[in-house]
């Protein structure tokens, strides 16, 4: 398999585990059938969606192919089925969400990159990737996106797609590049939830 056939599956991949990810949401907060569809869809393709039309890639990647829409219809009816499985497995929510912001950073800095646009650019547009779905997910889920807490989230992102960058220019290897960079976010992210780090904003207080 070639490295265009890797991104691509990686791609179908994290369409898969992001939708999953809104469809659980949809599930808990007990919306209907039309609403889960709602957040599957923009979870997984929200952050995607708003990437290509700030670079001014149209159409949007995902309806070149009707690939992403079969895909995530198909986690809607698993979800359901399987939801009593998720909710034996701990974290289950968690998992699926920590997988998607691995792949869309990096997938997402890479059509950036190819574009050829700055690094700079590249790198903010790969967090975008990332977390926008999940900032319209928990929006219209009615709860604060993980984005705005103090957990380790959107930091986790930026950070591999640093580790990218060095490893896309150091090199030949590029898929190796992408599939280790997509390890160190999941990696940051589960070991910010485990060991329980964070960022804390504290503004400066007057004496």
């Amino acid at each position: 398999m070639g490295q265009e056939g890797i991104i691509l599956t990686l791609d179908y991949i994290g369409t898969f585990v992001f939708a999953i990810s809104g469809a659980i949401v949809a599930v808990e907060k007990q919306f209907d059938f039309f609403g889960a569809i709602i957040l599957a869809f923009v979870t997984s393709i929200g952050g995607g969606t708003l990437r290509d039309l700030l670079i001014g890639s149209t159409p949007v990647g995902w309806m070149e192919s009707d690939i992403h829409i079969y895909i995530i219809l198909s986690t809607i009816p698993a979800t359901y089925f399987l939801m009593d499985f998720f909710r034996r497995l701990r974290r289950t929510f968690f998992l699926f969400d920590t997988i998607g912001i691995g792949l869309f950073t990096i997938l997402g800095m890479e059509k950036v990159l190819a574009m050829g646009l700055s690094p700079v650019v590249a790198i903010m547009m790969g967090v975008v990737s990332a977390v926008f779905g999940g900032v319209l997910r928990d929006v219209l889920s009615n709860q604060a996106p993980l984005i705005f807490r103090k957990e380790i989230y959107a930091f986790a992102c930026l950070f591999g797609a640093l580790v990218y960058y060095f490893l896309r220019t150091t090199f030949d290897y590029n898929w190796i590049g992408m599939l280790v960079s997509i390890g160190v976010v999941i990696t940051i992210r589960v070991l910010a939830i485990r060991y329980q780090w964070s960022i804390p904003f504290r503004p400066l207080r007057r004496k």
